[in-house]
């Protein structure tokens, strides 16, 4: 990796490696704390069930629903979700690199109580709705991420954007009033369209899950958090959400003229 300063910019071989690879640890993992290194290996493991992205989709009230992941996810062999479709959405790809990495970091299983906290369906099988647990924060429109590893869980902490390490996670909330949930990967001086972001999470861009560079021009806030005390997951008690406690910043410069 190269870095100015604080700044963390992708490599070469990560922007030349496609949206859809399985690499992310390999390309980026290097000089990387444990749970970081663990968030990466998660993105490769979430990516390698869909290798052509698996679909982008969107719709609560399509039959059947939205999904958030297209393939079945657990936590200590614990169901988390059964998919009722094969594609996926944001803050769905995010989540499950989430829980993946929590997979490989626990120790042992979470309790019934904390798990359905965790999950990402009611226990019918419906639609968890936004605000409600840990994934419904998470999905929650805003900074989910923010709401749900740091105020909800109590697992990670809020960082400064500049200071982002790949296999960390943000929220970016774009000029257009739309709002993006990712894994970041990197800062990108010279993108096509100027200084830019490249991360991993899905969209339409890369047909569901895949890596993606974004113009910083394009973007108004980011929120940046970071998992940092994974082994809480086992003895949590759900926090209070405040939203005004989650904050955006505008995103750093990259040391070019603009």
């Amino acid at each position: 990796m190269l870095a100015l300063a604080a700044l963390i910019f992708a490599p070469p071989a990560l922007l030349a490696a496609g949206p859809h690879h399985t690499q992310h640890l390999a390309l980026l993992g290097k000089g990387l704390p444990k749970i970081n290194r663990e968030v990466l290996s998660a993105v490769d493991r979430v990516q390698a069930t869909a290798p052509d992205g698996g679909g982008y989709f969107i719709g609560v009230h399509a039959v059947p629903a939205e999904c958030p992941i297209g393939y079945p996810l657990a936590l200590k062999g614990m169901a988390i979700l059964v998919p009722t479709r094969t594609t996926s959405y944001c803050s769905g790809s995010s989540y499950s690199a989430l829980i993946e990495a929590l997979d490989h970091l626990l120790t042992k299983r979470p309790d019934p109580v904390r798990l359905e906290q965790l999950r990402m369906q009611e226990p019918d099988g419906g639609r968890r709705e936004d605000e409600v647990k840990a994934w419904g924060w998470w999905n929650a429109d805003g900074f989910g991420c923010d709401f749900a590893l740091v105020q909800y869980l109590g697992i990670g902490e809020r960082i400064k954007a500049a200071d982002a390490r790949p296999g960390d996670f943000m929220n970016i909330s774009w000029n257009s009033g739309l709002g993006h949930s990712v894994v970041f990967l990197g800062w990108v001086r010279d993108g096509a369209k100027g200084p830019s972001i490249a991360y991993w999470s899905s969209q339409k861009g890369t047909n569901g899950l895949g890596d993606q560079v974004s113009p910083l021009s394009s973007v108004k806030e980011l929120n940046a958090v970071r998992l940092t005390h994974p082994e809480r997951v086992l003895t949590f008690t759900p926090g209070a959400v405040d939203r005004k406690a989650a904050k955006g910043e505008l995103p750093p410069s990259l040391g070019v003229e603009k």
